[in-house]
């Protein structure tokens, strides 16, 4: 009996640059559906029919933050985000809303399919081989509580909310404590990129995004620290 292919959603307005995505996943073994504007994106993306969605920003009816800020109310499917655009304001939002990754326009098929591997083996749970049945449930490192049953970070008692990959990041520092990583070793280990490493940006923006909501004061962190020339680390 062979394996159900994995199913990609391919958004963009542009049909030139749709197409080409189309041929390039479809070429990698999966199946390809296209939208074209954020509503269609988000009607199939509600499905849960897909294991992974490459959803462009600039799109008419729904721009793509709106269509992520929507999937992510019901779905945890891995997103990609693709924009045209640089400014850092994007990223950061994109990150913030759920987005797994971002990829800048123009991009290789190299890069789009290593990419789209890497996200779809870490949430079909093939990335995660190997893990020690005695890993501990229950993570303390100062007044932060990681629950990594039920995937849920408390301080001092109350709740913060993070997006997947911001809690990924920060669970894997809390087991890897006093360990110094630098950006492309968490681009390989968190993010599952292997043999092409993605926008180091990315880890940046997410080790940002994750201290201004665990630090009093995210301009002078304690808990996620940074040795330069060294790497990231969990104090």
């Amino acid at each position: 009996m062979s394996e159900t292919k994995k199913r990609i959603l391919v958004v963009d307005d542009e049909k030139n640059i749709s197409e080409i995505v189309m041929y390039t996943v479809k070429k990698q073994g999966y199946d390809a559906d296209a939208a074209f504007d954020g509503q269609t994106a988000l009607d199939m993306a509600l499905t849960g029919l897909y294991d992974l969605i490459l959803l462009d920003v600039m799109l008419p009816k729904l721009d793509g933050f709106g269509v992520l800020k929507k999937i992510r109310e019901q779905l945890d499917t891995p997103v990609i985000m693709l924009t045209a655009r640089e400014e850092e304001n994007d990223k950061i939002l994109g990150l913030d809303l759920g987005a797994d990754d971002y990829m800048t326009k123009p991009f290789s098929t190299g890069e789009l399919t290593s990419r789209i591997k890497a996200n779809i083996r870490r949430y079909s749970g093939e990335a995660r081989t190997g893990v020690a049945s005695a890993a501990p449930t229950l993570i303390e490192v100062g007044e932060l509580k990681i629950d990594c049953e039920h995937y849920c970070v408390t301080k001092n008692g109350k709740e913060i909310s993070l997006s997947k990959k911001e809690y990924e990041l920060l669970e894997f520092f809390a087991k890897n404590r006093t360990k110094r990583y630098q950006r492309e070793e968490l681009l390989k280990e968190v993010w599952g990129y292997e043999g092409f490493y993605g926008d180091l940006r990315t880890v940046d923006v997410t080790v940002r995004r994750i201290r201004m909501k665990i630090e009093d004061n995210p301009s002078e962190p304690k808990y996620i620290l940074n040795q330069r020339g060294v790497g990231y680390y969990m104090n």
